[in-house]
């Protein structure tokens, strides 16, 4: 697995949804790939922080047109998708 393959696993990783290979493949990649390893630490922080803003109830959420979420999930799996 080389590291742009890496990061487009970094959802299945942590919904605990990536299969056993890719998984195995996944973590020796990361025991040998600093870079990576930051990345996946950012990632993560930047989720805990996602759901930390939408657990405070003070914080005011503005309405997201649904069209502007429909385009960018698709931008983002077309993304996913892309050979390299």
């Amino acid at each position: 697995m080389n590291c742009r393959e890496c990061a487009t696993f970094l959802d299945e990783y942590f919904d605990g949804t990536l299969e056993l290979t890719a998984r195995t493949s996944f973590e020796f990649h990361l025991s040998r790939c600093a870079n990576c390893v930051r990345y996946l630490e950012s990632y993560r922080s930047t989720l805990s922080l996602e759901r930390a803003a939408y657990d405070d109830p003070a914080v005011q959420r503005p309405d997201i047109p649904e069209d502007l979420i429909r385009a960018i999930l698709d931008a983002r799996a077309s993304r996913v998708r892309r050979p390299d």
